[in-house]
C-alpha cells in the first residue's frame, strides 16, 4: 500500500480491491486493482474522487477519520464511472453542505447514476482554465474529453505540481502488488484508453506546458519519479507507434492444426533472426493482453482456421477488439486454415481493410487441415516478407 502523505497536506484515502475477478466485467485482473482517491488539507478541504461502491465499507471509515470531525468543503469529481464515483451520494448524505465540483457534462450525467437525489444546489461546474482555491493550494482544471469518458477532466495543484489525471497513466493491479508498472499499465491503456489516441494526444500537449513533479492517477501507483519514461511511453503509445520491434503472431486453432502451423511460422521467423517473436493462443490467452501485444509489437500475423463459411469466433472477436480500440500504422501476415472451402483469410483481410494504415502482406498461406511439407515454401515467403 501507498504512503498515505503525498505530501504534507495532500494524502492518499484510496483502497484495494484484491476480490475483483474481472475489471469492467472484462479485464481479468490477477493482482486486483486500486480504486484512488486524495484528501487535500487546507483552510478549505477538497476530497479528490471516491471509489467503487465494492469498498463503500472501507473508504467511507477511512474518510472519517482522515477529516477527524472536519467538514470537508469540495468533492471533486474528475470522471463519473462508477468505479470512481459510486459514493457520490454518500458522501453527500454525510457531509450535506460539500459542493461538488466537475464538468458540465458530468454534471448533467449526474442523475443518470443517482435517481431521486438533489444535486440542484450543490454543484460547481468547471471548463478548461478554471481555477479553485483551497487557500495556499490551487486547483487549475483542463479538460480532457475521451479519456475515456465524455466528461472527464483533470486538476493540477499549483503548488505542489500535482497532476490528478483521472484514468490517464493508470494501471491494473492492486497497489500491495510490487509489479513492473509498464506491463499491466500498457494493457490497462490499450484496452481501456487505446481507441482515444488523438483526445490522449491533447491531454499530454496540455501537460507538457506543465511543471510536473507527481501524477495521481485512479488507479494504481502514485507518479513521482522519472516521469518522463511514463510520458513518453504514453506519447508512443497515444500515437500508435511500435514500442518493441518483434511479430506478434495470434491464432485460433480448433483441432490443433492451425497451433501447429503458427508454431512453426514462429520457428522459421526466429531461424531467420526476427528480434522477438510472441506467440498467443487466442482461444485460451487472455484476450486483453493479446490486444495489448498487437499494439505493442511492430508486425502482427493472423492464423485462423475456416468456421462456418467465416472464421474462428476467437479470431472474429480478437479483430473485433482491434477494431473498436482503433488499431493502425501495422504489417499484418495471414494464414488460414480450411478442410474443404477455407474462407478465413477472406474474412481476416475484410476486417483488416476497416482498419487504418494496415498494410497486408502479399504472400498468404492456405492450409488444407494439417500442414505439410508442400506448405513450408509458402511460409517461408510470408516470414521473408514479414521480416523485409
Amino acid at each position: 500500500m501507498t504512503n498515505k502523505f503525498i505530501t504534507s497536506s495532500i494524502k492518499y484515502i484510496g483502497v484495494d480491491d484484491n476480490d475483483i475477478d474481472l475489471f469492467e466485467s472484462q479485464y481479468i485482473v490477477p493482482n486486483g486493482i486500486s480504486y484512488n482517491s486524495y484528501l487535500i488539507e487546507d483552510e478549505k478541504i477538497a476530497i479528490m474522487d471516491t471509489v467503487d461502491a465494492r469498498k463503500g465499507d472501507e473508504w467511507l471509515p477511512l474518510l472519517k477519520k482522515e477529516l477527524d470531525g472536519r467538514q470537508p468543503d469540495f468533492l471533486v469529481v474528475h470522471h463519473l464511472e462508477p468505479d470512481h464515483a459510486s459514493l457520490i451520494a454518500k458522501v453527500l448524505e454525510l457531509y450535506p453542505n460539500v459542493k461538488i465540483v466537475t464538468s458540465d457534462r458530468a454534471a448533467k450525467m449526474l442523475p443518470q447514476f443517482f435517481e431521486g437525489v438533489d444535486f440542484c444546489n450543490c454543484v460547481i461546474t468547471v471548463k478548461e482554465g478554471d481555477s479553485l482555491s483551497l487557500g495556499k493550494h490551487n486547483l487549475k482544471f483542463f479538460a480532457a474529453p475521451m479519456v475515456h469518458w465524455p466528461e472527464v477532466i483533470v486538476s493540477y495543484e499549483e503548488t505542489e505540481k500535482i497532476v490528478f489525471s483521472a484514468d490517464g497513466f493508470g494501471k491494473f493491479g492492486a497497489l500491495a502488488h510490487d509489479e513492473d508498472w509498464a506491463c499491466e499499465a500498457r494493457r490497462y491503456y490499450f484496452n481501456i484508453c487505446g481507441k482515444y489516441g488523438v483526445q490522449v494526444q491533447a491531454l499530454l500537449k496540455k501537460l507538457a506546458t506543465l511543471d510536473v513533479a507527481c501524477i495521481c492517477p485512479l488507479h494504481g501507483p502514485i507518479l513521482k519519479e522519472n516521469l518522463g519514461y511514463y510520458i513518453g511511453l504514453y506519447d508512443c503509445w497515444s500515437k500508435y507507434e511500435v514500442e518493441t520491434d518483434g511479430i506478434f503472431i495470434a491464432y485460433a486453432s480448433i483441432h490443433g492444426g492451425t497451433a501447429a502451423a503458427a508454431n512453426k511460422l514462429a520457428e522459421i521467423l526466429r531461424s531467420k533472426g526476427a528480434p522477438k517473436v510472441s506467440v498467443a493462443d487466442l482461444c485460451r490467452d487472455d484476450m486483453a493482453e493479446a490486444v495489448e501485444d498487437a499494439f505493442r509489437m511492430s508486425k502482427l500475423v493472423l492464423c485462423a482456421a475456416s468456421y462456418d463459411g467465416g472464421v474462428f469466433p476467437p479470431m472474429h472477436d480478437f479483430l473485433h477488439h482491434l477494431q473498436i480500440k482503433n488499431f493502425q500504422k501495422r504489417k499484418v501476415g495471414i494464414l488460414e486454415n480450411g478442410s474443404w472451402a477455407p474462407c478465413a483469410g477472406k474474412v481476416m483481410k475484410s476486417m483488416l481493410e476497416s482498419m487504418k494504415d494496415i498494410e497486408i502482406a502479399g504472400n498468404s498461406v492456405t492450409i488444407m487441415s494439417r500442414m505439410k511439407q508442400a506448405d513450408l515454401a509458402a511460409m517461408e515467403a510470408l516470414a521473408d516478407e514479414m521480416l523485409k
